[in-house]
């Protein structure tokens, strides 16, 4: 009794002036996370259709620069945020049933999970740039254009279209690996929370919204994976 009084007291100090009750300050944060990545899809959603354009119109340059991604970090990458994914529904779980030690050690290890997407990415960015295949580098009669032999690029491809495939991957990669950071620190922030007991069964709406986001942003990384990676794999030549 004694323990349900605690929290009880804690869910109302969480309630916010302007809510009834919890469950209708539940609600009201859920269709706020579903608007916001609606917001999002639409966002990414451009995105995918400059590159599905670009694709279409630069078929050859485009398989010649994606065999240059190197598919193992990005396959890496891929299991290391299903796992997360996992790890975070199952720190969402405990949140809801108040088991205040899972819910810390599924956020942290999910939290381990992103920093290691994030330092994965890092490794194939720094590749990128010591390679020379940074957007703009790759103009012809840039002083750091690359060997562009390498490429092996038909005649119907052009330097111009492979870096026009670079400019599409930093740009989504990079918006990507940004919602990563985002989401790392809120993790931290909810470690936090957590470790101080703030989530109980009556109170764990910021773990619960917080987990949409973190399934979205993977899920965005699941569609990346393959039009970045696997597009070029028939092209040969790859890493």
């Amino acid at each position: 009794m004694a323990v349900s009084h605690v929290e009880s007291h804690g869910a109302e100090s969480a309630l916010a002036h302007h809510f009834d009750n919890m469950e209708q300050q539940r609600e009201a944060g859920s269709i706020g996370m579903w608007v916001f990545l609606v917001q999002e899809i639409m966002f990414f959603g451009a995105l995918f259709l400059a590159y599905a354009i670009f694709r279409a119109k630069y078929p050859a340059a485009f398989a010649a620069a994606s065999n240059h991604l190197d598919i193992k970090l990005g396959a890496v990458n891929t299991v290391v945020l299903i796992v997360s994914s996992l790890t975070m529904a199952l720190a969402v779980y405990y949140a809801q049933t108040g088991v205040r030690r899972l819910q810390v050690l599924f956020l942290t290890i999910t939290l381990l999970l992103g920093l290691t997407f994030l330092g994965i990415k890092a490794v194939e960015y720094q590749e990128k740039y010591v390679d020379n295949l940074i957007p703009g580098s790759l103009i012809p009669g840039h002083p750091f254009n690359p060997n562009l032999e390498e490429f092996r690029l038909p005649p119907e491809a052009s330097v111009k279209n492979v870096e026009m495939f670079y400019w599409i991957y930093f740009a989504m990669t990079g918006l990507h690996a940004l919602h990563m950071i985002i989401g790392v620190a809120i993790l931290a922030y909810l470690i936090w929370k957590a470790w101080r007991g703030r989530y109980t069964p009556e109170y764990h709406a910021p773990v619960e919204i917080s987990g949409l986001y973190w399934h979205f942003v993977d899920i965005v990384w699941i569609f990346l994976f393959p039009l970045l990676y696997l597009l070029g794999r028939h092209f040969g030549g790859g890493h």
